[in-house]
Formats: C-alpha cells, sequence, structure tokens
C-alpha cells in the first residue's frame, strides 16, 4: 500500500472519531448548562476549553481566548471550520482525506463522508436556531454509519487495518479528556451518568454491575472492561492488534516498533491495574493516556509514512 494512501486512511478513522467523541462530550456538558441552574457555564466552558486544548489552561501554545459561554463554546468547538478539533473542523478534514484516495474506499463510505459535507451548512444553521442537541444526533449517527460500511464493505487488508488504528488512538485520547472534563467540573459527582451516557455505555454498566451509578465503577467499567467496545482498555487491545498485523515480521524479541511498544506497554499497564487503584491519581493517568496517544500517532507516522508526500491537513502539529 502507498504510504500516502496509508495516511490518509489513518487520518479519516481519527478525524471521525474525533467528530463524533467531541459531540458527544459537548452534548454532555451543553445540557448540564441548560437544566442545572447550579452550573457554572463560565467555569464548564473553562474546562470543555482546556481539555480540548484550547486556551491558557490547555497544553496548547495557541493564543486563543476561552470561550466565556456555552454558545461560544459550541462555535469554537463544534461549528468552527478551521479548528481540526472541532466537530465540523475534524468532518471536513476527514471527507477531504477521503477525496484524495478514494480507490481506496468503498463507494458507500465516500458518498457517507460526501453526503455529510454537503449537509454540513444547513445543519449548522440549524444548531445556532434552533439548539445543537438534533446536530449532536446527527453527527453520532453519521459516525456510526461509516463505521458500519467500514466492517461491511472494506476487505480485511492493510488499509482496514490502518483505518481501525486511526480510530482506536483517537477513541482512548478522547475517552481520556472525557473522563478529564468530568472530573474537573465543580461537582463531578453529579455528572457520571451524564458521562455513561456520552459513551453510550450507561444500559452495559447498568447490566454488568446491577447496581446505581458509583464513580469508582463508571471509571473501572471506562477505564479497564475488556468487553466493552468504547472503554479505554477495549481500544487499547483493537489498536495493537491492528499495529500487530501491519507489522508481522517484529522479530523474536521485543516490539517491532515504536508505536507497538508504547501502545502495548499502556494496555499492559492498563490489564494488570487493581480495580480499586483505578482512582489513585487520576488525573495524571488520564494526561498519560493522551501523551502515550500522541507518542503512538508520531510513532505510525515515522514507521509508516515518511515515505509519503506532505498532506497539508494531515500534519501533525495542526491536529493538537
Amino acid at each position: 500500500m502507498l504510504s500516502r494512501v496509508a495516511e490518509a486512511l489513518f487520518w479519516i478513522g481519527r478525524y471521525v472519531e474525533r467528530s463524533e467523541d467531541t459531540a458527544r462530550l459537548l452534548d454532555v456538558h451543553f445540557h448540564q448548562v441548560i437544566e442545572d441552574p447550579d452550573t457554572d457555564e463560565g467555569e464548564t466552558c473553562r474546562v470543555l476549553a482546556a481539555v480540548m486544548g484550547v486556551g491558557p489552561d490547555s497544553d496548547s501554545d495557541a493564543d486563543v481566548d476561552p470561550p466565556q459561554d456555552i454558545r461560544e463554546a459550541l462555535e469554537i468547538l463544534g461549528y468552527q471550520a478551521d479548528n481540526p478539533s472541532s466537530i465540523v473542523g475534524a468532518l471536513l478534514a476527514a471527507r477531504q482525506n477521503a477525496r484524495g484516495v478514494r480507490e481506496s474506499l468503498s463507494a458507500d463510505i465516500w458518498e457517507c463522508l460526501n453526503t455529510t459535507h454537503h449537509e454540513l451548512t444547513t445543519r449548522i444553521e440549524a444548531a445556532r436556531e434552533f439548539g445543537p442537541a438534533p446536530f449532536f444526533s446527527y453527527v453520532r449517527h453519521r459516525a456510526a454509519m461509516l463505521a458500519g460500511h467500514a466492517d461491511a464493505t472494506m476487505s480485511r487488508d492493510h488499509g482496514y487495518d490502518f483505518l481501525v488504528l486511526g480510530r482506536s488512538v483517537e477513541r482512548v485520547d478522547m475517552t481520556a479528556r472525557l473522563l478529564a472534563a468530568t472530573l474537573s467540573t465543580p461537582s463531578p459527582e453529579d455528572g457520571w451518568i451524564a458521562t455513561l451516557r456520552a459513551c453510550s455505555a450507561h444500559e452495559a454498566y447498568l447490566r454488568t454491575y446491577q447496581r446505581g451509578v458509583e464513580p469508582q465503577l463508571v471509571l473501572e467499567f471506562l477505564l479497564l472492561d475488556r468487553l466493552f467496545p468504547r472503554s479505554v482498555f477495549h481500544a487499547l487491545v483493537v489498536g495493537e492488534e491492528a499495529l500487530t498485523r501491519l507489522d508481522p515480521d517484529a522479530g523474536r524479541v521485543g516490539a517491532g516498533n515504536d508505536a507497538r511498544r508504547a501502545i502495548g506497554r499502556t494496555r499492559t499497564d492498563l490489564e494488570f491495574l487493581p480495580a480499586e487503584l483505578v482512582l489513585e491519581d487520576l488525573p495524571k493517568r488520564l494526561h498519560d493516556l493522551q501523551a502515550v496517544m500522541s507518542e503512538v500517532s508520531d510513532a505510525v507516522s515515522r514507521r509508516f509514512f515518511d515515505g509519503s508526500a506532505t498532506i497539508g491537513w494531515s500534519v501533525e502539529e495542526s491536529q493538537r
């Protein structure tokens, strides 16, 4: 496979997952602000901006003022077309990557991304006028549709592995951000049900534990569960398996490349983490997960994409 095609597929997986998870994150906090009169709107927006890399409280060097209210947060993190960390910016970038490698995608996948691109303007106007909830739902449905088309219409070759790898890397990163946002709010104990619903995990959690929502168990479920597909551990396993298929001749000793080494080490740390210690140094653990995913992305780029021509929308620095 050409490295430029592999790179585009990797970033399609990342961008679509980013758009979906950002919609989930904004949905939770938007409804928290409008439904709970005790919620500090400014503080909630500051937390959102920080975990998404916007403003002085984030790790980003970008000189961007954080949003002051939820409408401004929606503009920056939801509708801003030139921001690859926003919902719209990520969807546009995914479609742009797909346009350059249409021969490697099924017609269903291209049609899904292209139709989404053409419908965005109308959807954004409706969201601004009537509220963002239908827009968030639309983004989640389109992401689910693309995932279904990928599973049903793509051969299980290296192209599929790069798409799945990108999705897994982004899912780990975004789940860590969602949990960090909940922990950073003034009253995190009120947000765990919303967090589960943001991950489409509420029903699965109740079936698993058959008891009420408890912070310890929510974190255990979203970080460590081996069976739930949106848990951090499950996403790490899927990403590691994709890397193993992409680089099977790793040798008899050690991991074959830096990406497999980093993701495997992180997966092992979580696999053998005692459940009762899940709350220990949790903010640092979530930050470290994001840092490792950035490290994995850089290592994948060095290992598989160095021979490709530069693609403007896929430069790593522009993604943060």
